[in-house]
């Protein structure tokens, strides 16, 4: 059915593109003034906007490094290194892409962990954090495939101990290993099938976080007070106020990426990952990037091979169903004091997780990781259900707009 754009504009050129092409109104409706948002979100709201960006910087390098790297066991390594040396502004590129990375996974990190604290999982937004879990996975794959194609000590070392996981796995698990191998053992085949699912993947997240994005526009984002908003004074406009908010958080950001890739870029680098790959010598410890670190620890903390893999699949899957472990039906930690507490515990738990991960499996660091993975999955299946059974939660204002103004101001005291 014919019909004019539903908003007119002043440009020309605008106005001819609209009329045949919506996108305009479109792009007003998902981050413009057709979209009303809850007037009391805070920074931690801006990770989504810096993990757009940071998606966007990893592909478009990511596209210029793949013009030169090559996929082969016996040039990968010197390829990477002729990208550093002798390509224009080919160092820059690759130092962008690897602290962007790490960006990309802190920024992450935090973003789920504020939609822990706020309850930004629960109804009716499930959906929409099974589909970030989802991204979550797709980066782990992306980020893991990425590490291997420098090809140094550690890249060979961490591909063939991860690989061999798989084999653990009843029945299929040697027919997966050797898919993934392309052989009998890491090698050039290995090392090309990474580097297709790797220059591939990113779109697939890309496409995934449009459907997150999609999800998220159904209900509305949540908001600091976890509830829901009730008439026209509780929203405003996401634009300009919330863009203009959150650009200082994405400058902060890229402050530091900046400084990590023109002051430390190799901070976050393994020196053994500066050697050629060698199969003949194993390194002393294999440690992965920092971001698998917790999960590293999990999966090292069981003695058992295929245990090992279980619980390291299940520390994963168990994001999905924290919309259903959390048996409390009030969404932000304000006003849940016993959940707020045993929160931080958890943030305190992973990190520990992640200090665990970087060290040698034995004695006490070995001791103190079975602890901290103990306490990791029970915090999702024991504490999360009973804390919501037994806790008092303080009262709910009335609305948004109470907390936010000035009157309300002793009701957001009482909730900290």
């Amino acid at each position: 059915m014919a019909g004019g754009p539903a908003r007119q504009y002043n440009n020309r050129l605008i106005r001819w593109v609209e009329y045949r092409m919506p996108i305009f109104s479109a792009v007003e409706a998902t981050i413009g003034r057709d979209m009303p948002t809850p007037k009391n979100l805070n920074y931690w709201w801006s990770l989504g906007s810096v993990l757009f960006l940071a998606l966007i910087i990893q592909i478009a390098t990511g596209i210029f490094l793949a013009m030169h790297y090559i996929p082969n066991g016996a040039m990968a390594f010197d390829s990477v290194e002729q990208i550093m040396r002798n390509v224009n502004y080919g160092w820059l590129l690759r130092y962008v892409h690897a602290n962007g990375a790490s960006l990309f996974f802190a920024a992450v990190y935090l973003h789920i962990l504020r939609g822990m604290y706020y309850g930004s999982y629960k109804a009716p937004r499930e959906l929409l954090w099974i589909i970030g879990v989802v991204i979550f996975v797709v980066m782990m794959a992306t980020a893991f495939m990425g590490y291997v194609l420098p090809w140094g000590q550690m890249s060979f070392w961490a591909a063939t101990v991860i690989t061999n996981l798989f084999s653990a796995i009843p029945l299929v698990g040697n027919g997966i290993t050797t898919w993934l191998w392309g052989g009998f053992a890491v090698d050039s085949p290995t090392l090309q099938r990474f580097y297709s699912l790797h220059y591939l993947l990113p779109f697939v997240i890309f496409g995934i976080s449009l459907l997150h994005v999609w999800a998220l526009h159904v209900h509305g984002s949540s908001n600091p007070v976890g509830i829901s908003t009730r008439s026209k004074q509780d929203t405003i406009p996401y634009h300009p106020y919330y863009t203009s908010k959150y650009m200082s958080v994405i400058g902060l950001s890229f402050i530091v990426l900046a400084f990590l890739v023109f002051y430390e870029p190799n901070f976050l680098s393994h020196p053994d990952n500066f050697k050629p790959a060698d199969p003949l010598q194993t390194p002393a410890n294999i440690v992965p990037e920092w971001y698998f670190l917790p999960f590293y620890a999990i999966l090292r903390s069981i003695p058992d091979k295929l245990g090992g893999v279980v619980m390291f699949g299940a520390s994963i899957a168990i994001l999905f169903l924290l919309p259903w472990l959390d048996t409390s039906r009030v969404r932000s930690a304000r006003f849940r004091p016993t959940y707020r507490y045993f929160f931080w515990i958890f943030v305190l738990d992973v990190i520990i997780l992640g200090w665990v991960g970087a060290q040698h499996p034995e004695g006490a660091s070995l001791l103190i990781g079975r602890l901290a993975t103990a306490y990791y999955f029970a915090h999702f299946v024991i504490i999360l259900p009973f804390v919501g059974w037994f806790e008092r939660p303080r009262p709910l204002p009335e609305s948004i707009s109470k907390p936010v103004l000035k009157s309300g101001a002793a009701v957001a005291e009482a909730a900290e």
